[in-house]
């Protein structure tokens, strides 16, 4: 159990944070070094500007089965009337799949790639998929550092104007993804989002930095979890309408009666079929958005 307990050590201790009270002497003593590491690597992170990429949009003609690709007047009005949008992070904020990313970057990044196209898809229970990924690699609390020393992260094209333009209409703007916090708060930084609005899964270490498995306590961590926490979002915020995008089969759960008023597939990273057709918009391109919003 007392491995289990420093594990919680992976979330970098804030000394100004609200929660800090809950953690022990001996804990803030091994959390602060990491805190002061997350500070150097996100303040590098700051100056990121979206990166282009080799994966090009889908041609309409190969898109032309889809009915979707055009807003109708209920989508349009719910998307202008907005309180709240959340995000899935992985192939839509950013360009990449974080957990493929870090597996690559430890040598195993082929066979964690299979579990992830299986679980996008929605062949496999996500949390089975979590599990047997992080199985695969095991990473180190050192890994992981250098990991997000070495890779910094590859934001979408439009991503941080449509964050924009979302936040100068004063609707408020969530992360919520079945990756690791870890590697999504340096994302929330680049994007001007604050952490509090990060719903994900947690990496837990043991005292000597090992790899001792995730918390199963996030709702992210298993099927139907980004639709609970949606749903947790209204019931406290009492939203009275909710967007949530993606590209994702856990994604397109989050729309639901109490939780998400419809869902955008989007595809411009990876365009999953079974996915994009349940949509109630399929976009390409976030200035497809934008200009909605104008």
């Amino acid at each position: 159990m007392e491995g289990l307990v420093n594990a919680r050590i992976i979330t970098p201790y804030s000394p100004h944070s609200t929660t800090s009270r809950n953690y022990s002497p001996v804990l803030r003593a091994i959390s602060q070094p990491l805190f002061n590491s997350h500070l150097r690597l996100t303040s590098r992170f700051k100056s990121l500007t979206p990166v282009g990429t080799s994966m090009q949009p889908m041609e309409a003609s190969s898109i032309s089965h889809f009915d979707n690709t055009l807003p109708s007047k209920e989508v349009l009005e719910i998307w202008q009337n907005a309180d709240a949008v959340c995000f899935d992070v992985d192939s839509t904020v950013c360009l990449d799949e974080g957990i493929d990313e870090i597996a690559e970057f430890c040598g195993a990044g082929k066979a964690v790639a299979e579990w992830t196209a299986r679980a996008m898809g929605g062949s496999v229970p996500f949390e089975e998929a979590l599990a047997a990924r992080l199985s695969l690699f095991r990473p180190s609390l050192a890994q992981l550092q250098e990991y997000l020393e070495k890779r910094p992260p590859k934001i979408s094209p439009g991503i941080d104007e449509l964050i924009k333009t979302l936040k100068a209409k004063n609707t408020d703007v969530y992360l919520i993804s079945g990756g690791f916090r870890q590697m999504i708060h340096p994302v929330a930084l680049v994007l001007g989002i604050p952490v509090e609005n990060i719903f994900a899964n947690q990496l837990l270490f043991g005292s000597s930095g090992e790899f001792v498995g995730f918390d199963k306590n996030e709702p992210t961590s298993r099927s139907g979890g980004k639709a609970t926490a949606v749903e947790n979002l209204r019931k406290s915020h009492q939203y009275k309408k909710m967007v949530m995008i993606g590209d994702g089969a856990t994604d397109l759960e989050a729309r639901k009666p109490g939780g998400a008023d419809m869902f955008i597939c989007y595809g411009g990273v990876q365009h999953r079929e079974a996915v994009a057709a349940k949509a109630d918009w399929l976009v390409f391109h976030f200035r497809d958005l934008i200009k909605s919003l104008e």
